[in-house]
């Protein structure tokens, strides 16, 4: 089935000069492993710049947005808004699940995992962006997608350290200091996803994945404080 690439140009409001560039971003390694005779190349080395363009985007908007916060709480704000809950929620808004090429087995996951290729894609189409419409643009484009977003998380209170937050619900409400262990890590060395539990005493009661030990430290607090019911 033939991709209607300009139908996505236009809900992400970018249209690229190189066509082939925008197509990797959207091409996941395991298509390239079923489809071999493609001239296609996977899209991490993009994804592996995007994340660099991100980040550093998000941290200077967080650096002028906020001039009397430490860097700790920006670094803080910086991980909730480019970790891989908030970017796979960001592509699925611009419909980016529509148009991943990915192997027959991948594209049957729907769960956590496709949520994971979600955020991973959208950092390439960032890096795909970046080298065809330039710093500028790309800037716009993420002031568009992100910032927003990120007012909206501020709105909210939901820009908060949830490992602390979980620590203190747990010892609240249980009177122990919750625990994390490293479950496992994959892919190469540049482009490592990280899956720890979070327990408390033997107690499972999440898990969380990221780009980071720490990303994933956070992720799994989050979902624990969701499973125990201690959002409120």
């Amino acid at each position: 089935m033939e991709i209607n690439w300009s139908k996505f140009e236009e809900k992400a409001g970018v249209t690229f000069k190189d066509k082939a560039l925008l197509k990797q971003a959207f091409t996941h390694r395991s298509y390239i492993n079923e489809n071999k005779n493609t001239k296609l190349e996977h899209n991490e080395r993009l994804e592996f710049l995007g994340d660099a363009v991100l980040e550093l985007v998000v941290t200077d908007f967080l650096y002028k947005k906020y001039p009397a916060k430490p860097e700790g709480e920006l670094t803080t704000y910086r991980s909730a808004l480019v970790n891989s809950i908030t970017l796979s929620e960001v592509a699925s808004s611009l419909d980016m699940n529509d148009f991943l090429l990915l192997s027959k087995g991948e594209s049957k996951d729907t769960g956590r995992a496709r949520q994971f290729i979600l955020a991973n894609t959208f950092e390439a189409f960032v890096g795909a962006a970046y080298l065809d419409q330039g710093y500028d643009a790309v800037r716009k484009f993420i002031e568009k997608r992100i910032f927003i977003f990120a007012d909206k998380m501020i709105a909210q209170g939901n820009l908060t350290d949830t490992k602390s937050l979980f620590q203190e619900k747990a010892q609240e409400k249980t009177g122990v200091t919750p625990s994390y262990k490293l479950i496992k890590d994959s892919g190469p060395d540049h482009d490592k996803s990280f899956t720890v539990g979070v327990y408390i005493n033997r107690e499972q009661v999440a898990t969380g994945e990221g780009k980071s030990k720490q990303e994933a430290e956070q992720n799994a607090a989050l979902r624990a404080l969701t499973a125990k019911g201690w959002t409120e």
